[in-house]
């Protein structure tokens, strides 16, 4: 958690933190270093702006003896302090300035130069000094120096910057932890090098981040130097000694009383947050559109008219609850990362083990094959011993990433867990959008794979000891073995209708690559395999298949050396009744098909064909028409056919089809335009027409309003039928599949002449 505590521009512990538009953190006396002036020239703003705003100012302005080591900041910032009492102007609505500083400090963000005090003056001359000098400069800005947007200040300067007391009270609380007590005496709290021979040792003028170790001027020269191995390290000025505690308040007045700027101490009581528009008024609600907390007066000025407006606390408990929520799915990366840092420890180990094995195994192939082989059994293990390291610089190079994302997901749980503590409603809601987007952007980094081994703690090495003693200098490992059996994807085979789809990939560290796969289908009776597709892609579908039928599955790769081993079998059982429509392709072109291609009718006086989507080889089917249109006393016919059937003419007038055709009296059988069994009744506006295709008796029946029409139409039928339909411009009629097959029907109409 020390990382999140940290100034990314001084390295130090947070002194008087400020909350920048971007949402991150900056110590009050480091924002005044970075101000920087726009080019282009601004008028200035009046004098009395530039004014102090008293000695009851807010100390984020003041950067006043009030806050954690605020003397030593201000002493620090020496002619800075002009830098938060200037008039800055936005370059737009959003606050943030786009053009690029010229002037830039080491850590990348430009530097505003102090104004130095006349000589002779006191102090309160030099800061009047540098504010007429810089009351005559061009507006200001200051750029955030982790995502480096540039954001203008208003007419408050850095005041306009809220300040972060949640992020001071854990700073505190932090620094009370690790032994830095509050109450102990700045001389005993002085930094000292922690080398010097010296007694009592020099004190310290720079701190190394890497090397966590404190140097005074003349240690640094001589143990640290600025190059070889500590070139690239980076050296901060030592953290400041906490500031003695403030006297405990004797009486309270008008903006009087005692503020602890971490709220944590035991015998002080912190100070309720107020407006910084309105300095008598606590913030009581929490602006949702301009996600910051407001005072009453704030909502009675109109700015915040149109906005949605929530209670403080209510608002407070909804982004603990949000942050709450986003800390869980970071919880249960780092359990997982923990696991995989396990997971990878182990594979050292038995990378360790295999590669032993595999050299033993190597030595005593090559002390049997005499002194020819003597030579290249040395190139043989070395070989193996780079193959060795190579996976074991893969597997640390992964245990050292993963370990740092985990320390930098773990440091930002810490944190947000501390804000969760915090009482302050306000404060938390200043920081607590940032810290959810934190946390999200912390998960989403644990993208999928990221948690999975880059190598296997296999060697695929193998030595054949076979040759024939002339090609002893050509051996060397064979490289392509059979590839592996396929890894079947259960979670995308899937079924639906008649239709089958099947996916499957090839295992992982797999060092003998596949040229293709080959997949077998059995024919739904658990009969034999026959392979339905051979390719190089690893997702199949297959149509046309029975319905209500099992079916098993499996799969294997192919090589250069031949045919690798099946799959794990999958079995995927088809619907158990059919769902189609009519279909459009397949229809003449005076067929016109509606209500997603249910309803069929036709734009012709003559008869005319369409055909289903589905085609039925095996078992019981059956659906139904309605009749939704029937004018004139015309003639539809119902049945199954052939894909090849005949479009321009009525239904089993030739070879392909068989059908019942029916008019508002009777109906007859036909094939062949070979007329049968006329039956008495017919079809009328708001009939249903039942065709029942039984497969496994090789039968068609008809249905009219649930009575058997006449007896058994045809049987005998075998081979692939596709439901029929033909009609003209006086039929309109509706398709409904997916029926159970009826099991109570009226008895048969007798059969007339």
């Amino acid at each position: 958690m020390e990382e999140e505590l940290k100034c990314p521009v001084c390295g130090a512990l947070f002194r008087e933190p400020i909350i920048l538009p971007c949402s991150h953190n900056v110590c009050l006396p480091c924002a005044r270093t970075i101000a920087v002036q726009t080019p282009d020239g601004e008028q200035h703003l009046p004098p009395p702006l530039l004014l102090p705003r008293g000695p009851d100012s807010d100390p984020v302005a003041s950067g006043g003896a009030g806050a954690p080591g605020g003397a030593a900041g201000g002493a620090a910032a020496g002619g800075g302090d002009h830098a938060d009492k200037l008039s800055l102007h936005s370059e737009t609505d959003s606050g943030y300035g786009s053009y690029t500083p010229s002037l830039k400090s080491p850590n990348g963000v430009r530097v505003l130069p102090t104004v130095p005090a006349p000589p002779g003056s006191s102090a309160a001359a030099a800061r009047g000094a540098a504010c007429s000098s810089l009351a005559a400069c061009s507006s200001s800005s200051i750029t955030c120096p982790q995502c480096h947007r540039s954001a203008s200040l208003d007419h408050r300067g850095l005041r306009g910057f809220q300040r972060n007391r949640l992020l001071e009270a854990i700073v505190q609380r932090f620094q009370q932890g690790r032994g830095a007590a509050p109450g102990a005496s700045a001389a005993a709290a002085v930094a000292v090098c922690q080398l010097c021979d010296r007694t009592p040792p020099e004190p310290a003028a720079a701190l190394c981040e890497q090397c966590d170790v404190l140097y005074c001027a003349a240690c640094q020269l001589k143990c640290h130097p600025s190059r070889g191995p500590f070139a690239k390290h980076r050296l901060v000025q030592p953290p400041p000694p906490p500031a003695p505690p403030e006297p405990a308040p004797v009486a309270t007045g008008a903006g009087g009383g005692c503020k602890s700027p971490g709220g944590a101490s035991g015998g002080a009581a912190r100070k309720f947050p107020t407006c910084p528009e309105h300095e008598l008024e606590n913030y009581s609600m929490y602006c949702a559109s301009c996600r910051s907390p407001v005072c009453y007066v704030c909502l009675e000025d109109g700015r915040h008219a149109q906005h949605e407006v929530k209670p403080l606390g209510a608002a407070w408990k909804q982004h603990k609850a949000q942050l709450s929520q986003a800390l869980n799915g970071v919880s249960d990366k780092a359990k997982e990362a923990k696991e995989f840092l396990v997971q990878l420890k182990n594979i050292l180990q038995q990378i360790q083990e295999n590669g032993l094995d595999y050299e033993a195994c190597l030595v005593a192939q090559c002390d049997a094959l005499v002194d020819a082989l003597t030579r290249q059994k040395a190139k043989l293990l070395t070989k193996v011993t780079k193959e060795r390291e190579h996976k074991l610089k893969m597997v640390w190079d992964q245990i050292n990433h993963c370990t740092l994302k985990l320390r930098q997901s773990t440091g930002l749980m810490e944190y947000c867990l501390e804000v969760i503590k915090e009482n302050d409603p306000s404060g938390f809601l200043q920081i607590s959008d940032a810290l959810i987007k934190r946390v999200q952007v912390s998960q989403e980094q644990w993208v999928k794979g990221a948690l999975e081994p880059k190598v296997s703690a296999e060697f695929d090495l193998t030595l054949d000891s076979e040759p024939l003693l002339q090609a002893i200098h050509q051996l060397d490992f064979l490289q392509m073995k059979l590839p592996p059996a396929p890894l079947l994807q259960l979670e995308k085979c899937c079924t639906r209708n008649n239709s089958v789809t099947l996916a499957w990939r090839t295992p992982p560290f797999t060092p003998s690559p596949a040229d293709g796969y080959v997949l077998e289908l059995d024919d739904g009776d658990g009969g034999q395999f026959r392979e339905v597709y051979v390719g190089k892609e690893t997702l199949c579908t297959i149509d046309g298949l029975h319905f209500n039928s099992t079916y098993n599955a499996r799969v294997k790769a192919f090589n250069s050396s031949g045919v690798g081993p099946y799959s794990k079998t999958v079995v995927l059982q088809t619907s158990d009744v059919a769902w189609f429509t009519f279909d459009p392709n397949s229809g003449h072109r005076d067929i016109i098909l509606s209500n997603d291609n249910q309803t069929a009718t036709c734009s012709s006086y003559d008869d005319r064909v369409v055909l289903g989507t589905a085609a039925f080889s095996k078992g019981v089917h059956y659906w139904e028409l309605h009749v939704d249109r029937y004018d004139n006393h015309p003639d539809p016919a119902f049945g199954v056919a052939r894909a090849s059937v005949a479009k321009d003419m009525m239904l089993g007038k030739d070879d392909k089809a068989w059908a019942m055709y029916v008019d508002n009296n009777r109906s007859w059988f036909m094939h062949c335009n070979s007329h049968t069994n006329r039956t008495e009744g017919g079809v009328c506006k708001g009939a249903t027409v039942g065709v029942l295709l039984d497969l496994n008796k090789r039968t068609l029946t008809f249905f009219i309003n649930g009575q058997q029409q006449g007896p058994t139409a045809f049987s005998h039928v075998d081979g692939v039928f596709m439901p029929a339909l033909s009609l003209n411009r006086n039929v309109q009629v509706t398709l409904h599949t997916g029926l159970e097959v009826p099991t109570s029907l009226g008895r048969p109409k007798l059969t007339g002449n």
